[in-house]
């Protein structure tokens, strides 16, 4: 295939990316150096190390993060009603030491260098993405919210497949100028959330583009559709809309941190066929049953902590949280 690391930075003329502004050196943004200088140190230390004290911190963020650790809690217990209780406790705790590692993570995928993650990124069913890209096609690949999602853009970057992220930019913009810089290290430029014609526009110019269709978005442009044992979750047809483009090939994909300190994979699944039809509702099926798949390969490490289903409808309007 084609490597488009060569223009790996260049963006649409319609997209501005944020630029270093001497107004970060104002001392209100000192506390974000800082916390930004302290992550950066850390992720010099050895792999096994970040990966141990994210886990001590995930147990601290599990006494701390009172509500999270109820929604997750909930969430798990809504989606598989006959886990006992004990199983589910221990999920969590699994869930909140993958948080934790999760910010060692973001220091790794913006800060490493190459030569130390060469040997830990793993990309499996390449014969899925390449055929499309060698017919021209744009890539609309599925992600799911997992906790090692920062990793995955720079595996995906440093493995030849450059991509476009569709993201939301953050609020504080120091932390959004060092985010970006860091996602984009290996990867091509940034979307925000609501730049529904820049995510059309990549696709028409055949880039690789990556999607997370599995949470709550709201009432606007979903449907509720069954997720696991949850018979109506809010399911967004954003998903169908992107995917209906003409030169758009939909690949979803399961990704996550491997054992015993092995790195982590990106395994492009065969495109989905007849994706997608007229029915949103059977779009939304659709999708659902591959994020549940994927989610049953990597429980520990999915974000069980957002509230999936905060959005009921209007025939059931009381809260399932």
């Amino acid at each position: 295939m084609s490597d488009k690391n060569s223009n790996r930075n260049s963006s649409p003329n319609s997209f501005v990316p944020p630029t270093f502004s001497f107004a970060f050196l104002h001392p209100r943004f000192w506390l974000t150096w800082l916390t930004i200088t302290f992550l950066y140190l850390l992720s010099w230390l050895p792999y096994r190390v970040q990966i141990g004290l994210g886990k001590l911190i995930g147990r601290l963020l599990l006494k701390v993060l009172k509500s999270r650790k109820k929604t997750a809690t909930r969430n798990l217990q809504l989606c598989f009603p006959d886990k006992s209780e004990e199983e589910i406790n221990r999920l969590v705790i699994a869930n909140f030491e993958n948080a934790g590692i999760a910010i060692f993570e973001s220091g790794i995928s913006w800060w490493w260098p190459n030569w130390r993650l060469k040997n830990m990124c793993h990309v499996k069913g390449t014969q899925h993405i390449d055929k499309a890209l060698q017919q021209g096609k744009g890539i609309f690949l599925l992600f799911t919210h997992i906790f090692p999602l920062e990793m995955m853009a720079r595996v995906l970057g440093d493995n030849g497949y450059p991509c476009v992220g569709f993201y939301r930019p953050h609020n504080n913009k120091l932390l959004e100028w060092v985010q970006y810089r860091g996602r984009c290290r290996s990867n091509r430029y940034m979307i925000g959330k609501r730049d529904v014609k820049g995510l059309l526009k990549a696709l028409s110019e055949g880039e690789i583009t990556v999607y997370l269709p599995d949470h709550d978005y709201g009432p606007k442009r979903s449907v509720f559709a069954p997720f696991f044992a949850v018979e109506k979750a809010a399911t967004t047809t954003g998903t169908e809309i992107f995917a209906s483009h003409k030169n758009a090939e939909t690949i979803p994909t399961k990704i996550r941190r491997l054992d015993n300190f092995n790195g982590y994979e990106i395994e492009f699944l065969p495109p989905l066929t007849d994706y997608p039809c007229e029915d949103s509702f059977a779009n939304a099926v659709q999708v659902n049953k591959w994020v549940e798949s994927a989610v049953l390969d990597n429980m520990e490490q999915y974000m069980w902590v957002h509230r999936r289903f905060k959005t009921r409808p209007e025939d059931e309007p009381e809260s399932l949280y």
